[in-house]
């Protein structure tokens, strides 16, 4: 299969080395020296290049930012007649609409793992979400690839993925913004604040743009509204330092985590 991936990015350049043994894999991107060291595979600067490569399928990988503008530049270039067009982005507001409206096949999906905190030889504790909507043929590719690496496979709808990626995701980030927001210098660390450290630190060695696509997600702030009202009754239960309040708080958050 003729494989064009657009962006040579973290999860541009993983999905290359992923792919560019066993297919015919070809990475654009506006800027070369990004590309530099990709190997087995072409890589372009224009969109002459790309309608000359005619791809079966093509995998955006641009950050959230750019992903339906860097389509647009790039639909008119390719064979509309076969082509599967998909993305990878972690949050899909106005994604189905953008591909009922091309013309075009489309599978859309989201491997749940980072490049930068995830361990990629060793993926089978992590998950990746197949939209359900879309072309059938691209769904199953997908699939099949995810499996290989032993990711636990969801199916959703587009609206589905963004409500779950707002509780799964945007819960932890925020719990994890908010530790590091009051974070001070300390000498004798316990043993669970070094393991929150440890989080913390995994969390924002992410790249910026997926911090910001996953808060800027439209579920997100239901859950942090969520998040700020258990922490008002938090403040309440300690400053009334009432014992039987906190017993029902605590018996309350440990019935969820079972």
């Amino acid at each position: 299969m003729k494989i064009l991936i657009l962006g040579a990015g973290k999860m541009g350049s993983f999905f290359t080395d992923l792919l560019s043994f066993e297919h015919e894999v070809a990475v654009y991107d506006i800027n070369p020296l990004k590309m530099r060291f990709l190997y087995n595979t072409q890589r372009f600067t224009t969109m002459e290049e790309i309608e000359a490569f005619r791809p079966d399928l093509v995998i955006n990988a641009v950050s959230l930012k750019y992903t339906l503008e860097v389509f647009r530049q790039v639909l008119p270039y390719l064979p509309k007649e076969y082509c599967i067009i998909s993305d990878i982005s972690s949050v899909k507001t106005g994604f189905k609409e953008f591909y009922e409206q091309s013309g075009f096949h489309y599978v859309s999906t989201h491997p749940m793992f980072g490049p930068t905190f995830a361990n990629l030889g060793k993926l089978n504790d992590e998950n990746a979400i197949v939209i359900n909507e879309g072309d059938y043929m691209g769904r199953c590719f997908f699939k099949d690839l995810y499996a290989q690496l032993g990711l636990h496979i969801c199916e959703y709808t587009f609206d589905e993925h963004d409500r779950t990626v707002a509780y799964s995701l945007s819960i932890p980030f925020i719990s994890t913004f908010a530790f590091a927001a009051v974070m001070k210098h300390q000498d004798a660390p316990g043993t669970t604040f070094k393991r929150h450290m440890k989080i913390a630190k995994g969390v924002l060695s992410e790249d910026d743009t997926l911090l910001r696509e996953i808060l800027f997600n439209p579920y997100t702030k239901d859950q942090v509204a969520q998040i700020r009202s258990e922490m008002k009754e938090i403040i309440e239960i300690i400053d009334t330092k009432d014992e039987e309040r906190m017993q029902r708080f605590l018996t309350k958050i440990r019935t969820n985590i079972k």
